[in-house]
């Protein structure tokens, strides 16, 4: 029998006591000798898949195929319609703060919720706060591709290639399934899943990943993808900046729902109610990805057993959440992070990737490359600052 989940509410007011209390007592949640900065230079590719048959194929399908889906999967299929700014994208990576897991603009200290992702993603058909946790001992690649196509082993196994030593599959290899399979169930399951595995969690870039389709499996145990969304999607901008380069492999079509005007991903139909804010005996929200997670220390198991109870609150009282401590506290944090440091070679463990020996090797020979690339030139710097400035101001003003 599966344990329930215990939820405790609390008020604003008594929450806002208690971060402030956590704060005083224990401080920032950094190892110590992690010092929170934002690089002066950061190159990322946000290289997409090519959605044109995803497009294609959603418009081909009739009002109750399509309708079928939404009841299935929610709203993810609006995704494929959403045309991404590659530079606004850019743009917002250079500000993430890999440390406290946010967007740094100036005044503002921005970052997506459960919440404000689910209101995007429209999904209902799931257990809040039920989150996808890795089977230690998952059924074969080869056999979860047969149960999900209803193909035959022989087909299974040519179809599954090594991409950057994982496995995955080809996406073309599944399209004709998507089109043709007699099964209508079939076509719509495999369609969500190529959603999931090109849009959502874009990897390898063409093909879907094994963890993609592992996942993929557990969405009809009733789990809430939205953590685990959000898992990759912090990992990888974490990834990128403390790299100062790389692939965003995170959704961009969610995080493309980013509005200048007003700073904010809140979808306009949702309505501030109660917020997740911490789990089990954490002072903090644990989040499990598919290569990894953010904010627990290499112990599955207990993350897991922490989200059995969660603690909410109530939104009541949104605007008047700050306190003057805070205030005074964030000035210091974001004047601290303008000055770069040169001793920056403690990993925050909020943003563990589980790495193996090669992994860590690799990781200590980019920490070495990233200190290299601090040496650019000023007038490097400042091309860069005035291009980065000049795209903000041509995205607000085609905004207007």
């Amino acid at each position: 029998m599966e344990e329930l989940i215990i939820q405790t509410t609390e008020k604003n007011t008594v929450v806002r006591d208690w971060s402030l209390k956590i704060l005083k007592e224990k401080g920032d949640s950094l190892v110590e000798g992690c010092i929170a900065n934002l690089p002066e230079h950061v190159t990322v590719n946000v290289r997409q898949n090519n959605l044109e048959d995803l497009v294609r194929i959603w418009n081909q399908w009739d009002s109750d195929t399509n309708g079928i889906f939404t009841e299935r999967y929610g709203d993810i299929a609006n995704l494929i319609a959403i045309n991404v700014d590659e530079r606004l994208i850019q743009a917002m990576i250079r500000f993430w703060d890999p440390a406290y897991q946010c967007f740094t603009f100036n005044q503002e200290d921005m970052t997506p919720t459960i919440e404000e992702y689910a209101a995007l993603l429209r999904i209902d058909n799931v257990h809040f706060y039920k989150i996808y946790v890795k089977e230690p001992k998952p059924m074969t690649f080869e056999k979860k591709l047969m149960r999900l196509t209803d193909m035959t082993d022989t087909w299974a196994e040519k179809q599954i290639k090594k991409k950057n030593e994982t496995s995955c599959i080809l996406w073309f290899s599944l399209r004709d399934l998507v089109l043709n399979h007699p099964d209508m169930l079939k076509r719509v399951n495999l369609f969500a899943l190529a959603i999931y595995g090109l849009i959502v969690f874009p990897k390898v870039l063409g093909h879907i990943e094994v963890a993609v389709v592992d996942f993929f499996e557990k969405l009809k145990q009733g789990i809430n993808p939205i953590s685990t969304i959000l898992a990759e999607t912090f990992r990888s901008l974490s990834i990128c900046k403390r790299k100062w380069e790389g692939r965003f492999i995170g959704c961009v079509q969610l995080l493309n729902n980013l509005h200048a005007e007003d700073i904010t991903w809140r979808a306009p139909w949702i309505r501030p109610s109660i917020l997740l804010y911490k789990v089990g005996n954490q002072d903090w929200v644990p989040l499990l990805g598919l290569w990894g997670g953010v904010g627990y220390m290499r112990r599955v198991r207990n993350t897991a057993k922490s989200w059995k109870k969660i603690h909410l609150m109530e939104l009541a009282l949104y605007v008047d959440t700050l306190t003057p401590d805070y205030d005074i506290w964030r000035k210091q944090r974001v004047n601290s992070q303008q000055i770069l440091s040169t001793n920056y070679t403690v990993q925050n463990p909020f943003s563990e990737e589980m790495p193996s020996e090669l992994e860590m090797a690799r990781q200590e020979f980019e920490r070495e490359k990233a200190k290299m690339s601090r040496d650019l030139s000023a007038l490097q710097e400042e091309n860069y600052q005035l291009k980065i400035d000049v795209q903000i101001e041509r995205s607000k003003t085609e905004k207007v």
